[in-house]
């Protein structure tokens, strides 16, 4: 009889290290259990959780009425393929669309999928609606955005370590600078644009929010064009930013709106686009799809996740959990130079460190501030993004924001 042996974080570290390719730099942390706002190591040592797995995890860790439908789910039906109707996606289909005001719902899995989704539907649109030549159809996108990992995708990134040496790169993209009108006006211009595809926050870039009347513009300059606006709302919807989605403090709606990461809860993989008729008309059987996109446990979970977020009014509690956190950030600010700025919308927020973004001292206070149980990670080298879970109540954003004083004002260079 074999006895198993509990394995330290060290132990699984090393593992990782070992066996697995090394794509990712973590915190050295080894999360073991999730509940809410809260994670434990193995070790099991607390830690309150501020990225939220890159704001999949809105609804909090494994929450049980999400896990819940998981788990009937799992018991009845996990997979058919496309192949073959099942009782759980009609019915997600429906509910998913009403909820954000669409006519189609196409699901698929991860954020990037949904975007290269997004893409296909769009140059599709341009040839068989627009008259576009073929091959000729052209995509605005801005500097600074974060869509993904695919070759596509990489191929209009400006992430030199993302993009290296994974050529020869997908033609058809037109760069312009994020939160610049006059650039999107003048791009337009171009022959054969197709569309602007863009996030209303760019998270990645160091949760870089746009000017007021942004995405007003934005919608205008489209429409004006005949050019399909796509919303990338992987990491800013589903109540991130105190409105269901950041689209939504405009009062604007995309052509495209691309979904992804919350929209399961962090339960399950889970992404979509939404469009109305004339758009995702142009989508014939056999053209686009996934074996798993849109199966059953997806169904299932996603419409759960959408009622967390409704029953709970986590919208509502993250404009009110981000304005005290903000606040309280700048309080920070008044005592040290060490933070220059505090930016961000509902609880999708950011602190810029006073250092260069090729310093390791953002990266250093994620440490400290893991040490005193709080779990956050860099971006763009001297910025800290700060995502907690959109379950968190006053209480504990206040207790986080002592750890995140205490870690700041004792901090040595």
């Amino acid at each position: 009889m074999s006895t198993s042996v509990k394995l330290s974080s060290q132990d699984l570290i090393k593992m990782e290290e070992k066996h697995g390719a090394h794509n990712y730099h973590p915190l050295p942390v080894v999360l073991a259990k999730g509940e809410g706002v809260h994670v434990w190591d193995v070790e099991g040592k607390h830690y309150y959780d501020f990225l939220s797995a890159y704001s999949a995890v809105n609804q909090g860790h494994c929450h049980p009425h999400i896990i819940g439908a998981l788990k009937t789910q799992a018991e009845t039906l996990t997979l058919t393929s496309r192949a073959f109707y099942n009782d759980t996606l009609g019915p997600f289909e429906k509910h998913v669309t009403n909820y954000f005001g669409f006519d189609k719902v196409l699901a698929m899995n991860s954020g990037a999928e949904a975007v290269e989704t997004a893409i296909k539907v769009c140059r599709k649109y341009a040839y068989e609606r627009k008259g576009i030549a073929e091959d000729q159809a052209k995509i605005i996108v801005c500097d600074g955005n974060f869509h993904g990992r695919t070759t596509t995708i990489v191929s209009f990134s400006n992430d030199d370590n993302a993009r290296r040496s994974y050529g020869p790169y997908t033609p058809g993209f037109i760069h312009i600078p994020y939160n610049d009108t006059e650039a999107l006006a003048e791009a337009l211009k171009q022959d054969n644009v197709a569309g602007f595809l863009v996030e209303p926050i760019q998270g990645e870039a160091g949760v870089y929010v746009p000017d007021e009347g942004y995405l007003t513009k934005v919608r205008e300059l489209c429409t004006e064009a005949g050019v399909l606006f796509i919303a990338d709302e992987v990491q800013t919807g589903i109540a991130r930013t105190g409105r269901i989605l950041a689209c939504n403090h405009e009062d604007v709606k995309p052509d495209i709106l691309v979904l992804g990461k919350a929209i399961s809860g962090g339960v399950y993989p889970v992404s979509a686009i939404l469009a109305d008729d004339e758009v995702m008309g142009v989508i014939q059987p056999g053209q686009h799809g996934s074996t798993f996109g849109g199966n059953p446990m997806a169904a299932k979970v996603a419409i759960a996740a959408l009622e967390v977020v409704e029953d709970e009014k986590l919208a509502e509690n993250a404009e009110k959990m981000g304005q005290l956190f903000r606040d309280e950030m700048e309080k920070i600010i008044a005592k040290t130079d060490l933070v220059t700025k505090v930016r961000g919308k509902g609880l999708l927020n950011a602190i810029l460190i006073n250092d260069t973004e090729d310093s390791s001292t953002a990266w250093d206070i994620c440490m400290a501030l893991k040490e005193n149980g709080l779990i956050a990670k860099p971006t763009h080298g001297n910025i800290i993004r700060f995502a907690p879970p959109l379950v968190m109540n006053e209480e504990q954003l206040m207790e986080c924001v002592a750890i995140i004083e205490k870690t700041i004002l004792e901090f040595k260079k």
